[in-house]
């Protein structure tokens, strides 16, 4: 699906000159807002942006502020399936 908006052009030029590619930027406040509200997962921020690691994600998601807290269960979680993965 396609969004679009209009801006004013003098607005969106000022815009432009601070942010770079408007349209980027706009994707990247949607989607660090709907993970702060947990109506995406990190993988889902991972596909939508084209990050390659989730490590890019991760920092991409604390530059915006975004970064949910890591419960100590997630932790046990991703660690029980690193050693299952490693046992393979």
């Amino acid at each position: 699906m396609d969004v679009a908006f209009s801006l004013p052009e003098d607005l969106a030029r000022r815009l432009q000159e601070r942010w770079g590619d408007l349209s980027r930027r706009a994707l990247e406040s949607l989607v660090a807002q709907a993970y702060r509200e947990e109506s995406l997962t990190l993988g889902e921020v991972r596909r939508l942006l084209g990050h390659e690691t989730r490590m890019e994600t991760e920092a991409f998601l604390k530059e915006q502020g975004a970064l949910l807290d890591y419960s100590e269960e997630e932790l046990e979680q991703d660690l029980e399936a690193a050693l299952k993965a490693s046992d393979r």
